[in-house]
């Protein structure tokens, strides 16, 4: 058994259920993020945050996998504050859902003032209702500056526990940052960018298991749905064992995610 904990199955086929079903994939949650182009008003969203939280725990149900969600405006599109604000007017609503266990996928995009007020009040949001959180992190050249600025702001707010905050897609630049400020982290396995099953495998034999996982965050770009278990494999032709293995695809998924009780793969 294995947790997909970042995927986004809004831009997924049916088919991609079965094939992680089949895989052995029992829970999956979904954060909210950019959908390829940017929403023209607060009601779109309002649309998407029911997809996520009505339409696809049904479609996952059909293959008996879990379908959990988080709720935000990503930082693509927090560029502009008074559009940003409408929508986060929204969040609250949707954090009772049964099946949304955060505020997430925030963060900074181009590490922008503006990204940057929007992240703080999204985590303000988290605060205030007890949220988990899910954070993105930049791509490329702008992610070590985005991730300390990130970590800056969270600590601004004395509230929050960086335990219950996931810094997603370190990469060897950036792991060893969050885990030592005690946040947990989470290694995006794409097929070109971000870390590969390969870059992944290299990074927990650098750092170790404590605090972190793996995730597809599968989307409609270039990205595997299967990309969690092919990690495993990787893991296990290299020596890891058994309980490794499991640690990092099934039991620290469980174990951040389960600080929130909705959680029950």
């Amino acid at each position: 058994m294995y947790i997909d904990p970042h995927i986004h199955m809004v831009s997924r086929t049916t088919d991609d259920y079965a094939r992680m079903a089949q895989a052995g994939c029992v829970a999956i949650t979904e954060p909210a993020f950019w959908a390829g182009f940017d929403r023209s008003s607060p009601a779109g969203f309002y649309d998407y945050f029911r997809q996520l939280t009505e339409s696809e725990p049904r479609r996952a149900a059909d293959f008996g996998i879990k379908h959990y969600a988080w709720i935000c405006i990503n930082p693509k599109e927090a560029e502009d504050p008074g559009f940003a604000r409408e929508v986060m007017q929204l969040i609250p609503e949707f954090l009772d859902k049964p099946n949304v266990l955060g505020v997430g996928e925030i963060g900074l995009n181009k590490n922008s003032k503006n990204e940057l007020a929007i992240f703080e009040e999204q985590v303000a949001i988290a605060d205030q209702y007890n949220q988990l959180i899910l954070i993105h992190t930049p791509h490329l050249e702008d992610k070590l500056k985005g991730t300390k600025l990130i970590m800056d702001a969270i600590k601004r707010n004395t509230n929050i526990d960086p335990g219950r905050v996931l810094i997603d897609h370190v990469e060897e630049h950036t792991a060893k940052l969050v885990l030592d400020e005690g946040f947990w982290c989470g290694m995006t396995l794409y097929p070109d960018t971000k870390c590969t099953p390969q870059r992944a495998t290299d990074i927990i034999e650098m750092y170790g298991s404590e605090r972190i996982w793996i995730n597809s965050a599968g989307d409609w770009g270039c990205s595997d749905p299967l990309a969690v278990p092919k990690c495993r494999v990787e893991m296990k032709r290299r020596g890891h064992s058994r309980e490794t293995i499991e640690k990092i695809s099934f039991g620290n998924p469980q174990r951040f995610l389960g600080q929130c009780e909705k959680f029950t793969p």
